[in-house]
């Protein structure tokens, strides 16, 4: 291990912690460990070379005992709609665990990398308060840069706009959408859009996510990361992309109907979307 870089990604079992872990580890200058406690990940997302270490974030000073010189902090509850019956996971993992992750790289004195999340910007600035998962992600970029005023820790924070692409999470298992639609698909059912269906995202692919978080690790400093495609769609036209079989169903609490997006701050960066959603659909119907 000896002049390796020690890089921990926390949630590295997840979606999108996996294929970060997949790029890191395949640059032979890193060490990857991940702390994921399976609330969410699967081993069925383990990476050959990455270690593995299961437990919660709260914990990572006794999980983690190694030097560590960089850390993506991804290992977070991140459900808006179920968030308000899960309000003591989301505390106990947003909070909690958020706080033990930055005491972490303080005492460390080494560089995280928080991932935000679009719904602080949901609907003119009034998303951060719409639903338990909205306002602990918000309430932490803050605590971040705190972080740094008060002991001098580097952060950079990137802010993630409605991931898909492999290894997403199917609808039994509190599914993101375009996974959800694509195992209706699959199953020739209805595709359920929450009503009232015009609500707009920037659907963004995981590879153009992880370019983002690599270049934030190795050259951001600082907020407003914004990682998100251009175009943004409503969710009844995405299910259009489908075919015409769609299920409305009651709007539901913490819906946001759009999101600001700024990608300025990781352009600067050498950051640009590559792939685009309608290509990625296209390539799940045929």
């Amino acid at each position: 291990m000896s002049g390796k870089k020690t890089v921990i990604v926390t949630g590295g079992a997840g979606f999108i912690g996996s294929h970060l872990c997949e790029r890191l580890v395949a640059d032979s200058r890193n060490r990857v460990i991940s702390l994921d406690n399976y609330s969410a990940g699967s081993r069925d997302n383990h990476i050959a070379g990455v270690e593995y270490r299961e437990g919660h974030t709260k914990d990572i000073e006794k999980l983690i005992p190694e030097n560590t010189d960089l850390v993506f902090h991804l290992g977070e509850y991140a459900r808006v709609e179920s968030s308000f019956a899960d309000i003591t996971m989301v505390l106990d993992s947003n909070t909690t665990g958020t706080h033990g992750v930055l005491e972490f790289c303080r005492k460390q004195n080494c560089k995280i990398v928080y991932a935000g999340s679009s719904t602080k910007f949901g609907d003119g600035g009034m998303g951060r308060d719409q639903s338990p998962y909205a306002w602990t992600k918000a309430s932490n970029t803050e605590l971040v840069e705190n972080y740094c005023e008060w002991f001098g820790t580097p952060f950079a924070i990137t802010y993630f706009y409605n991931v898909y692409g492999p290894r997403e999470r199917t609808a039994s298992n509190r599914g993101t959408l375009i996974e959800t639609f694509c195992e209706q698909y699959r199953r020739c059912e209805s595709l359920t859009v929450v009503s009232p269906g015009t609500q707009k995202r920037n659907f963004t692919h995981v590879s153009d996510i992880v370019d983002g978080l690599i270049l934030a690790g190795e050259n951001g400093h600082g907020d407003g990361f914004g990682l998100g495609a251009t175009e943004s769609y409503s969710i009844i036209d995405v299910a259009r992309m489908f075919g015409d079989n769609i299920k409305m169903l009651p709007e539901r609490a913490g819906n946001r109907m759009s999101a600001d997006l700024d990608t300025s701050k990781s352009e600067l960066l050498g950051w640009k979307q590559k792939r685009n959603l309608k290509d990625y659909i296209s390539s799940k119907i045929k």
